[in-house]
């Protein structure tokens, strides 16, 4: 393996849920609230979790920024169980709301996989790039969902530990600490993530270098390089740094990413 440039990327680190591994599906909403049918409407569905999303990254923002209290794992909760009151399209008792999440929080038996991240893992490998997973989830539902990644059993994690002294995610201390953690202070780090406010310009504001992985099409026209496919991240990575992203308001505007 020819010794890398000055200049190339030394590790990615991933988002994990809709990034490397399906999270937001309606084959996981399925399994996970009427596993017996019957078949929910993925028009809906779809449309449904879009706007969960939106309004979950513009939470997560205001948090980061001050506009609101930092989001915690009782938040993530709270939205989890808001979409999935907006995919019953119906009130819901709070047994069944509460069971639908705990649900939701575990792998279903189907194995939903993302195709494009066997085939970028054995890229990363072949070019000596390291890789790892940063997720505000805690560290034993993450992990769960890592193991079927398909970055490999070995893989990095940087999760929610429990302990209220680490830095949480978005804020540049966790994005910092998983940086140091998996290569040190020196090298080019590149963050791959699916929201645009809390994922791709959070890791931004720590200094990482971000790429918008928008698979549901959901930040069409924002500032930013941005794919919809890991098959495009090869030759993202072969390219040099680019200059620094432009610097972000405080609110997100949601004009360009119509519902």
């Amino acid at each position: 393996m020819p010794a890398p440039s000055e200049g190339a990327v030394r590790a990615v680190l991933f988002d994990l849920d809709d990034t490397i591994v399906p999270f937001q599906t309606p084959a996981h909403w399925q399994w996970a609230w009427r596993p017996q049918g019957p078949a929910l409407p993925e028009r809906h569905v779809r449309s449904a979790t879009r706007k969960a999303l939106r309004a979950w990254d513009r939470r997560r923002w205001q948090g980061l920024v001050a506009a609101a209290p930092p989001v915690g794992p009782a938040d993530f909760r709270v939205f989890l169980h808001d979409t999935l009151l907006a995919v019953a399209d119906r009130p819901l008792g709070d047994a069944e709301v509460e069971s639908g999440v705990d649900r939701f929080l575990r792998p279903s038996p189907h194995g939903e996989t993302f195709v494009d991240v066997p085939v970028l893992a054995r890229w990363l490998a072949a070019h000596g790039v390291l890789a790892g997973v940063v997720t505000p989830m805690t560290e034993s539902v993450a992990k769960s969902f890592a193991e079927r990644s398909g970055l490999g059993a070995q893989l990095p994690l940087f999760a929610d530990t429990g302990n209220a002294d680490s830095p949480r995610l978005p804020t540049p201390s966790a994005f910092k600490a998983a940086r140091e953690a998996l290569v040190g202070r020196t090298g080019r780090v590149v963050y791959v993530g699916d929201l645009y406010w809390s994922d791709f310009r959070a890791a931004a504001r720590a200094g990482l270098e971000s790429i918008l992985l928008d698979r549901m099409d959901l930040f069409p026209g924002l500032g930013g390089t941005r794919i919809r496919s890991l098959a495009e991240l090869p030759a993202l990575l072969e390219k040099e740094a680019p200059t620094a992203p432009p610097p972000d308001s405080n609110e997100p505007s949601d004009t360009a990413s119509p519902g």
